[in-house]
């Protein structure tokens, strides 16, 4: 049984001319972490409020628990939806400490194990009689963590935990949040608009637009094969060339050159189609069929990216993004060859 379902559910903000969520279906299994990812305005945020109960939908249901909380006749408040929330800014009480901040609420004869469950869990363990202003950021989000854990609830909801940390931390704290969250065996549903995020520490990528959903997979789905160019592009830099199927159907015949593709949606040979290539997809090789001209490059410490300009059979020229490892040399000017690793090429679904 999924822990959240949302069936057909639409909100319309007052005075809106489209609604912020239209029509969205989703299920959340047990114990799994979903990502809804998205620009600002595609309805993420909405959809996490929905959930909540912080917002009442127009229409459609949602489920918690196998439970209505909201729909046609139903309703539950957001203090008896059994969630737990993690905010953008932690939300800790500056006059408690932290035992006092995670406890908050709890029932009396429960209160003093649990806190020291959850404290071991996310590794405060001697951190109870520190107030917020005496740790760092990162273990202010701990603390906001153990405190969402701490009455057991079926989810847990983050609405953007990292965007006020700063890069390194939050590297670390993507890492530590999907630990503990695993660890606990929590369902959890964040809220991001940060590729890196959601690729980081999802089992299943949300990705939203305009109030509807683009496309559902794990992470290396979303990624590498997205379904459309609105994927294709907000997830990641990659390259969109024109094409067609081969004629062993397995095949695109693009701009470029031919490239093995392991989802041509059963489409027959001759068909036109728009392929997607990331840039890591493309691999530098001294006998690759494909050539061009360095054009630009950026060295990122564990790679170079490098812009090539590459001739079409027709002699005019596009730019495709490569991937260079940190020992391929690459120098604005240089002609270098590469070519597609094969099944890794996306046929985008227009």
């Amino acid at each position: 049984m999924a822990d959240i379902e949302l069936r057909d559910v639409t909100k319309i903000y007052p005075g809106a001319s489209t609604p912020a969520v239209d029509s969205l279906s989703l299920s959340v299994d047990h114990g799994h972490i979903v990502t809804l990812l998205g620009p600002s305005g595609c309805g993420k945020t909405t959809t996490l409020r929905l959930v909540a109960g912080f917002e009442r939908p127009d229409a459609g249901s949602v489920l918690i628990g196998g439970a209505v909380v909201a729909g046609p006749g139903a309703w539950v408040p957001p203090e008896r939806r059994d969630i737990g929330m993690v905010f953008q800014e932690h939300a800790l009480f500056p006059h408690l400490d932290v035992a006092g901040n995670v406890g908050f609420n709890l029932p009396k004869n429960d209160r003093s194990a649990r806190v020291d469950e959850v404290l071991d869990l996310v590794g405060l363990t001697g951190f109870e009689r520190r107030m917020p202003h005496e740790i760092s950021g990162g273990q202010q989000q701990r603390v906001a963590l153990a405190r969402a854990l701490a009455r057991r609830p079926v989810v847990v909801l983050f609405d953007e935990p990292f965007a006020s940390l700063d890069a390194d931390l939050r590297v670390s704290m993507r890492a530590e949040l999907r630990r503990i969250l695993k660890a606990a065996g929590t369902t959890a549903v964040f809220v991001s608009h940060d590729q890196s995020d959601a690729l980081a520490i999802s089992d299943t990528i949300v990705v939203m637009r305009d109030g509807r959903i683009e496309q559902v997979g794990t992470p290396r789905e979303v990624y590498q094969f997205p379904h459309t160019r609105f994927v294709a592009d907000f997830v990641g830099r990659t390259n969109l060339f024109e094409g067609r199927i081969g004629t062993d159907g397995r095949s695109v015949e693009t701009e470029i050159g031919s490239a093995s593709c392991r989802h041509t949606h059963s489409l027959p040979p001759g068909t036109p189609v728009v392929v997607s290539v990331r840039a890591d997809s493309l691999e530098l090789d001294a006998e690759g069929p494909i050539v061009g001209r360095v054009k630009e490059t950026t060295y990122t410490g564990r790679a170079i990216d490098a812009v090539v300009e590459v001739e079409r059979a027709d002699g005019t020229t596009r730019d495709v993004m490569v991937h260079a490892h940190p020992e391929q040399v690459v120098v604005c000017g240089d002609i270098v060859r590469f070519r597609v690793l094969p099944d890794f090429v996306a046929v985008i679904e227009e």
